[in-house]
């Protein structure tokens, strides 16, 4: 028996204003969250990239080619009620961050980590008011707990949308400050993934390639471009 497949059956997507945001049409009758909630945007720059992708599709949807639904949808049903419970699960990325543990060798891992990642302690520290304690290994190291509140707060500081975003920006390389980074426009997607990868990246210099973990990894760029989309959407 062959596997049920949702088809298109619209012929064009719009967008038209909406109690001070703006929806997603499909032949002029506005899109719902799964959930059947309303589904509106902050702006019309998102809103009109969402349609984009509606339009895209060919007669079987492939949700994967939707991040931007997926986003809203999300942003929608789950972040905007849970903010708080997404902010701390987020800030408690803080704690374990991964440009805290360092390799204790071979030097020259140990060397390319401290070259990437402590520019970016440097900076949490400087612009963020959060210096983050460095060690070696994967023993747990406590950190300040004014640091980490200061970066809890600045998540407080963020619309729902914008920490959906933010969301896939610290789970998918492990790291709030990478996140963070993206966030504020101090590094790409691009970079941030790279750099969540040195480790990987010396050990497959060394062993060779393993192409499920590089499947893997090109699924989490994927992820973390899309997320710094909705964040360039989202300004405008």
């Amino acid at each position: 028996m062959s596997e049920w497949k949702a088809r298109r059956f619209w012929k064009a997507a719009s967008v038209a204003p909406e109690g001070g945001g703006w929806q997603i049409l499909l032949d002029g009758r506005p899109i719902r969250t799964p959930g059947k909630l309303a589904l509106v945007m902050p702006n019309r720059a998102l809103a009109e990239a969402i349609a984009g992708e509606w339009d895209a599709q060919a007669e079987v949807i492939d949700p994967n080619a939707m991040p931007l639904t997926r986003a809203a949808n999300s942003a929608v049903e789950k972040v905007t009620p849970q903010f708080a419970a997404v902010a701390d699960m987020l800030a408690g990325y803080g704690g374990t961050d991964l440009l805290s543990y360092r390799a204790s060798g071979p030097a020259a891992l140990a060397e390319r980590q401290a070259a990437g990642w402590d520019p970016l302690i440097d900076w949490a520290a400087r612009a963020l008011k959060a210096p983050l304690r460095i060690t070696e290994g994967v023993m747990p190291v406590a950190q300040d707990a004014g640091a980490l509140a200061r970066l809890r707060d600045r998540l407080d500081a963020l619309t729902p949308w914008q920490l959906t975003a933010l969301h896939d920006l610290v789970t998918l390389p492990g790291s709030l400050i990478l996140g963070l980074a993206v966030l504020e426009r101090r590094l790409d997607a691009d970079t941030a993934h790279a750099l969540s990868r040195i480790d990987e990246t010396f050990q497959a210099e060394q062993w060779g390639r393993d192409d499920e973990a590089e499947t893997a990894a090109a699924a989490r760029l994927e992820g973390m471009r899309a997320a710094a989309r909705l964040l360039d959407l989202l300004a405008g």
